[in-house]
């Protein structure tokens, strides 16, 4: 499958620690998603708004600074993107709340690289259906 300009083709990183989100940058930049990194929940919405349709994957950490953490950017962004997979993740095990929201993926860190590349083909290849 060819991406074209219609498709997602944007895979957004949501990671304070500039190592793991440079990290992820180099991982995912072997895919065919084009990579975009934010360090914040508010960041993540703003690049949203502005490339939302754009956007096949959102892989962000759970706990962030600011106002908002992953949990709470999965469910805000979630409403307005249904079609956009998102992967949440932490190295904090009691970070994981139960309440996820649906189509949410978790993996734990340190995350394995084949685990992330199959969630990045997901995202390419079988967006989440849009919410009807």
């Amino acid at each position: 499958m060819t991406v074209t300009e219609a498709d997602p083709h944007v895979v957004l990183i949501v990671e304070d620690d500039p190592d793991v989100r440079a990290l992820a940058a180099t991982l995912l930049e072997e895919t065919e998603l084009d990579v975009v990194e934010v360090e914040s929940a508010e960041e993540a919405l703003e690049c949203l708004q502005e490339r939302g349709g754009e956007v096949a994957m959102v892989f962000a950490d759970i706990r962030l600074p600011g106002d908002m953490d992953g949990v709470q950017l999965a469910r805000a962004a979630g409403t307005l993107w249904p079609t956009v997979r998102f992967v949440l993740t932490s190295g904090d095990p009691c970070a994981v709340s139960e309440d996820l929201p649906d189509g949410v993926a978790f993996m734990p860190k340190p995350w394995r690289s084949l685990d992330v590349l199959i969630q990045a083909d997901k995202a390419i290849r079988d967006p989440q259906p849009p919410v009807t």
